[in-house]
């Protein structure tokens, strides 16, 4: 199984339980097919650098998880026929982003229980 990253952004105009709906399904599709979701972050409404869709700003949520290349294809199909997705982008983690990713997340970690 490869490590995987994928960021999206969602339209602005959605509540912030319409948000977490749409994460959880992406979330859904990835374990439906077997991958095994590693972190989980929700970065929350930010400003873009230039309009998408006459948009300025959008929800951005990332999402690391380990699966097979077979997966990648289908969640990214789930992204185009979503309304609600205006951009995404998934990558593939080496060693040593996986490495700096696992101590981003540690560090993370430490910043939220201080």
């Amino acid at each position: 199984m490869n490590q995987y990253e994928t960021v999206f952004i969602l339209t602005p105009v959605l509540s912030d339980e319409q948000m977490k709906e749409t994460v959880a399904k992406f979330k859904k599709i990835l374990t439906d097919k077997g991958a095994e979701i590693v972190n989980e972050e929700t970065w929350g409404l930010k400003k873009m650098a230039y309009a998408i869709q006459k948009k300025s700003t959008g929800f951005y949520c990332l999402l690391e998880f380990k699966a097979e290349p077979e997966v990648i294809k289908t969640l990214e199909t789930g992204y185009r026929r979503d309304e609600r997705v205006i951009r995404f982008m998934t990558v593939k983690l080496d060693k040593y982003a996986a490495q700096y990713a696992e101590k981003r997340r540690i560090k993370l970690g430490k910043k939220e229980e201080a």
